[in-house]
């Protein structure tokens, strides 16, 4: 898994509250088990029309925020049926970090194994880093896992809580096959004992 340090993108605003997994990846892109491949079907029900043009409203097909790094959210992202299909998506397309008040717990836990860093702010932190993303190109955010901190175009910052552990694997590549291997040697150890002890399985 890719390692999540500090990085400055462009952030995106997307005002709708309760966005759910169904409208980030919808159900007829479920069928792959590849993580890659799926960012051209980000919310692909609200990017294109009914013959697969894109809608030019829509904020990730307008030319400020095609290239977002960041969504800036309103309240309980990533809502619905649970499906990691939908982390798959947002990461493919390029986007590292998602910033809202709340999110569903599932989708949250899916984000950290897949290298995304959802952060919870505050509504008037929010509200605050939605009108700069809303401000176009200009709006580009530093985030910083380390020291947890957004520091947003006019200098002004926003702290926030991540968990100790998905922090440390967040900053370390470190995904569920990934924290696994850490333990070969002991793994090893008890399969070799384990042939020992019943050599006729």
């Amino acid at each position: 898994m890719e390692k999540f340090q500090t990085f400055t993108g462009l952030a995106a605003p997307m005002q709708l509250v309760n966005i759910d997994t169904d409208m980030i990846i919808p159900k007829q892109f479920l069928k792959t088990i590849k993580r890659t491949g799926l960012g051209v079907n980000l919310f692909h029900e609200m990017r294109y029309d009914q013959d697969g043009t894109e809608i030019p409203e829509f904020v990730l097909n307008r030319k400020a925020w095609r290239n977002a790094e960041i969504i800036v959210a309103g309240d309980n992202f990533g809502c619905g049926s649970s499906r990691e299909h939908a982390p798959w998506a947002i990461k493919d397309f390029g986007i590292r970090c998602v910033i809202s008040t709340s999110f569903a717990d599932i989708f949250y836990n899916n984000c950290f194994k897949n290298g995304i860093l959802p952060v919870m702010l505050q509504r008037e932190e929010v509200d605050a880093l939605m009108k700069h993303a809303e401000s176009g190109d200009n709006a580009r955010f530093t985030v910083d896992l380390e020291t947890q901190r957004i520091t947003g175009p006019d200098g002004d910052v926003y702290e926030f809580e991540v968990d100790p552990f998905k922090k440390r694997c967040l900053l370390e590549g470190l995904d569920d096959i990934d924290l696994t291997l850490q333990k070969e040697p002991q793994i090893a150890g008890f399969e070799a004992k384990h042939r020992l002890a019943m050599p006729w399985l």
